[in-house]
């Protein structure tokens, strides 16, 4: 390899002259380093040539895109660096380059990072919250659904948009409070708890192998629906029950079999005004014919399995179940359409209304109309009052029953029990002594 000397610096002249392997260097003090140019075989390079501090010759590539000139400017820099003290370049430079990498590496986790908040909105986290409540199986989850649509997606589609970190608890107050505006308190007060749950549920899943990696990924840490005042006057305890010729009277009107409007109505009346939304996921399945005995699945609350609540079907539930869907095409029995669809809460609330209207108009209610709700409460206070327990009460209704001595310890199905409430709801509806029938499944299909 030649090295060749000479007095001013290199030239392009010279440059082209070169041989390849060949060098030329420019001149520079002792002990200041040099800018060196090379002649390859593909080319030119060029180089800051150095001395390390173990006596060693060093060199810095600079590449060779460059032109001659710019070459011998970018040497000047590692001149400057190496003459203020810093000897060993390939290593500081190393270092740089380290650092260079783990600055790249921060950023592009950091835009990674801003990609996913980014993808996180407020409608991301809501849509994920509902899909969860489906696949637990809540009965609230299409509710939910339809109410963040209504009072969230629709209304403020920016917020919808916005990275669900971002949202204040300013931001949740405007949502509640156009609904609040509009006089409808309940709903406002279930859509704030819709919102808090939702974050809650996404907070928790970080530590919570059953939420949904949907929700998981979200990576949210706070709950600004936390610091929004519970909407007052929302929580309106409904106190009507009916009075036993209250009671007696609608009962009237819905005996006689007059299709399946009042064998639905039936159905949930004898059934102890069991909760419309179970009702409405039975199945053929859900009946047992040999001990003549309906399972519901209840998933109200917190609970992650539903608990399944048994009751026993009277003779006359089993008329009215068959009744609701005489040439079944379906396989629900809690039916208006014979069977293709269960009966949702609007259908029932709207069958009784109706009757409820007309028992108005005749004078026979005491207290003006009354729902779905209404009924249920009347069943257990009127069965109270007739003697029946409470233990017994809450059993056929399937509440109050989260206790740690109902979910771990009392194993008794309560069947009997619930025959007997059963049975006396009956007779106090119609006035007479009342015999359960066994069930059979011969030649009795729901």
């Amino acid at each position: 390899m030649g090295q060749r000397k000479h007095k001013g610096i290199i030239t392009p002249r010279q440059v082209s002259a070169l041989k390849p392997g060949h060098t030329l260097t420019d001149p520079a003090p002792r002990g200041g380093g040099a800018f060196e140019v090379r002649k390859l075989a593909t080319g030119v390079a060029y180089y800051f040539r150095f001395t390390a501090p173990d006596g060693s010759r060093q060199r810095v590539p600079l590449g060779n895109d460059w032109t001659l000139a710019e070459a011998r400017e970018e040497a000047k820099k590692y001149a400057t660096r190496y003459q203020s003290g810093e000897r060993d370049l390939l290593a500081a430079l190393a270092d740089e380059q380290r650092e260079a990498m783990r600055a790249r590496e921060a950023r592009a986790k950091a835009e990674d990072a801003d990609k996913v908040r980014q993808a996180a909105t407020m409608g991301a986290l809501l849509s994920a919250y509902v899909r969860q409540l489906h696949r637990d199986g809540k009965a609230s989850a299409s509710e939910v659904a339809r109410a963040v649509d209504r009072n969230i997606a629709k209304p403020f589609p920016k917020l919808w948009a916005m990275p669900a970190d971002e949202v204040q608890s300013d931001d949740v107050l405007a949502i509640v409070a156009r609904v609040t505006d509009a006089g409808k308190l309940t709903e406002a007060r279930k859509l704030r708890a819709y919102i808090g749950a939702a974050y809650r549920a996404a907070i928790r899943s970080r530590q919570d192998a059953r939420s949904t990696a949907d929700l998981r990924a979200l990576r949210i840490r706070s709950d600004p629906a936390r610091d929004v005042v519970a909407v007052r006057g929302a929580v309106n305890v409904r106190k009507r029950a009916l009075s036993v010729a209250e009671l007696r009277a609608y009962w009237r009107r819905i005996a006689e079999p007059a299709g399946g409007d009042t064998a639905l109505l039936r159905f949930h009346l004898l059934t102890g005004a069991q909760r419309i939304e179970q009702l409405a996921r039975l199945t053929a399945d859900d009946f047992d014919g040999d001990t003549g005995v309906i399972r519901l699945r209840d998933t109200k609350g917190r609970r992650l399995t539903p608990r399944e609540h048994d009751v026993p079907l009277l003779p006359e539930a089993f008329d009215a179940m068959k009744a609701m869907a005489p040439q079944r095409v379906g396989p629900f029995l809690f039916t208006v359409t014979a069977g293709e669809t269960g009966a949702v809460y609007s259908t029932v609330q709207h069958r009784m209304r109706k009757v409820a209207e007309a028992m108005d108009a005749a004078g026979e209610l005491e207290k003006g109309l009354f729902t779905p709700g209404d009924l249920r409460r009347t069943v257990e206070t009127r069965l109270a009052a007739a003697g029946v327990s409470v233990d017994v009460r809450a059993q056929l209704q399937s509440h109050g029953l989260g206790g740690v001595q109902a979910r771990h310890y009392d194993r008794h199905d309560y069947l009997a029990e619930k025959r007997e409430a059963l049975e006396t709801l009956h007779r106090l509806l119609t006035g007479e002594a009342g015999t359960v029938v066994p069930l059979r499944r011969k030649g009795m299909k729901p």
